[in-house]
């Protein structure tokens, strides 16, 4: 029997439910950790597992149709455009970046990156990066004309335009080659410390629509504030603030708004928080589209975003975890609908890439262009409740802090009078302390460590000019540890040990002495187990007992007594209770920064 489709209900065989029932559901298995009772009011069901982003966003159990934003996905901002033949989504522009000084190796690597699957080059030029002098060398046979060159040069941001201006006058590429020259002074001023003057960029913007139609000569970067520490939020509102302060100047300098527009590009940071990351995207489009409304801009200006992947959360321990970290923060570019993407090669942390590292950072966007396809769905993310909530949270967010800086007078002031830095600081105060205690668990640093990993070696690459907003790795605190356990164990011949003293039956004590073996190698320390009374043979001078409850209850106080006389100068427990001879606990939660901080001091580690 064929059924008609407008009469074919998929769900009928199933009972029907509501959102109350889900609650009384939610409700009986939160009462059985404690969390909630049977007078826990349904109505508080979801805040309980309710938390908030570091935009004070929530970030809900559960959404519905209850839920939706108004709107269609897909529609005006658009997340990704259309061809010019109508057939099919324009896909991502693959956008590698180059800081090797050496011009002929920057050479050899960008003609390898733009013959397999890179579209674009984004060249650090001055401190940092290549020297201008040499970057006609660098592009000696790059069409121009074909592959975009995104500049980066910081305080030599004029002396690189002026050179690329002159290179494609030399090969007739002035009215065709595309890119932007980077200028960006408020956030060189935010990396550096050091005033530049807006002028500048508005008199190259000038130069580039009257002589070069297809270039750009402004990146609003801002993932100096994400380099520091900031949330979404920080960095978006940071963001829309120096571009408003460029368009501002543009139009001073004689530009129209839409020749305003259309010489800035963002550049905005994404990373393994994939949803979030997909929402400051679509919220980045969204606050744009707000600003050109409100300057009268043409109804089809559209921001134009540079998604870089996070250099925050790079690590240089377990480096080819980034791989991971890395896919998932360009899925969420491509998802979140980024034109030009930019995945940081796995050993970024370490030094310079090798031909290795680039080809897997290219790859990564090659499989999700060409093989997941993803950049064929014009809003992947659209339509879902939870997507399209926290874009609007996010957007509404960022646009207050927005606000806020407007009202302090401007980026440029609010840089200066320490606002920016103040904020910034304590979001990432915030998350330190979240990573800090696990709850933001990094793989390979914070949570299962490789005490015997051989790291991969590198050139050194030069240092990036600083002085301005603090540059945070997530992982810094506990890589921080893992060196000086590393140092001292080169200097004695022997690692720094704890000794897990495990009570009862293998059964009993797996799963917690495998919990406190994970917490003490995070900061470089080994562990070897055994009964108390083997701990004088062990070399250690610290415990940690590892059982059962019921077991602790029996056993503990004559345990820590044993390792006491034994000569440990600490007694740790992994788990709940107060014992005498215990000093203190460790569980999941807790502070391991500040335990293995103590740890590494009762054992003779300095700093």
């Amino acid at each position: 029997m064929t059924v008609p489709p407008d009469e074919l209900d998929l769900a009928a065989a199933f009972p029907p439910v509501d959102r109350d029932r889900w609650r009384e559901l939610v409700r009986g298995v939160l009462r059985k950790s404690g969390a909630a009772t049977d007078d826990t009011p349904l109505a508080d069901v979801e805040g309980l597992l309710t938390r908030d982003s570091y935009d004070g966003v929530p970030l809900a159990p559960l959404y519905t149709a209850d839920d939706a934003v108004p709107g269609r996905p897909g529609l005006a901002p658009a997340p990704r455009p259309v061809r010019p033949d109508g057939e099919g989504l324009a896909g991502w522009d693959v956008r590698q970046h180059h800081a090797d000084p050496d011009p002929a190796a920057t050479r050899e690597a960008i003609l390898a990156d733009l013959e397999n699957g890179a579209t674009s080059v984004w060249l650090a030029l001055g401190a940092g990066g290549l020297p201008v002098a040499s970057l006609a060398d660098a592009l000696r046979g790059v069409y121009l004309d074909l592959a975009p060159v995104v500049l980066d040069a910081g305080a030599e941001t004029a002396l690189a335009a002026e050179a690329f201006f002159e290179l494609l006058a030399a090969r007739g590429a002035a009215a065709s080659a595309a890119g932007n020259l980077g200028a960006d002074p408020l956030g060189r001023t935010a990396r550096t410390g050091a005033a530049a003057p807006v002028a500048e960029a508005a008199d190259l913007a000038v130069r580039c629509v009257r002589g070069f139609p297809a270039l750009r000569a402004i990146t609003v970067d801002a993932t100096v504030y994400h380099d520091a520490g900031g949330s979404d939020a920080d960095e978006l509102g940071a963001a829309l603030a120096a571009a408003v302060a460029y368009l501002r100047a543009l139009t001073d300098a004689g530009l129209t708004v839409d020749e305003a527009f259309g010489q800035i590009d963002l550049r905005l940071a994404v990373n393994a928080d994939q949803f979030l990351s997909i929402a400051k995207l679509r919220a980045a489009r969204r606050l744009w589209a707000r600003v050109a409304e409100v300057c009268g801009a043409a109804e089809d200006t559209a921001a134009r975003v540079h998604a870089v992947t996070s250099g925050a959360m790079m690590t240089r321990r377990d480096p080819w975890v980034n791989m991971l970290r890395t896919t998932v923060a360009a899925f969420a570019a491509g998802a979140g609908g980024a034109d030009a993407v930019t995945v940081r090669p796995f050993d970024a942390r370490i030094g310079l890439p090798d031909a290795f590292s680039r080809r897997i950072a290219r790859n990564t966007q090659t499989l999700l262009l060409e093989e997941a396809s993803l950049a064929r769905v014009m809003d992947p993310a659209g339509g879902s409740w939870y997507v399209e909530a926290i874009t609007d949270g996010l957007a509404h967010a960022a646009w207050d802090w927005f606000t806020e800086i407007e009202r302090a007078g401007g980026l440029g002031a609010a840089l200066a009078s320490g606002l920016v830095a103040g904020r910034v600081a304590a979001t990432w105060e915030r998350r330190r302390a979240d990573i800090a205690h696990r709850r933001a668990p990094l793989t390979g640093v914070s949570e299962f460590p490789n005490l015997a990993e051989k790291l991969p070696e590198r050139p050194v690459a030069p240092a990036a000019p600083g002085g301005g907003l603090p540059v945070v790795r997530y992982a810094q605190d506990f890589e921080d540890l893992r060196d000086r356990a590393d140092a001292h164990a080169a200097a004695t011949g022997a690692r720094p040990r704890v000794y897990l003293a495990v009570l009862g039956p293998v059964a009993v004590h797996t799963a917690r002495a495998s919990f406190a073996a994970n917490l003490f190698q995070a900061g470089g320390i080994e562990t070897v187990s055994g009964p108390p009374e083997e701990f004088a043979a062990s070399g250690a001078t610290v415990a940690c007992l590892c059982s059962s409850d019921r077991l602790y209850a029996e056993q503990a106080e004559d345990a820590a007594r044993v390792l006491r006389d034994a000569g440990a100068r600490r007694v740790w427990l992994a788990g709940k209770g107060t014992f005498p001879g215990v000093d203190d606990r460790i569980f999941a939660g807790c502070d391991a920064v500040a335990v293995l901080t103590t740890t590494l001091g009762d054992l003779g580690v300095n700093r």
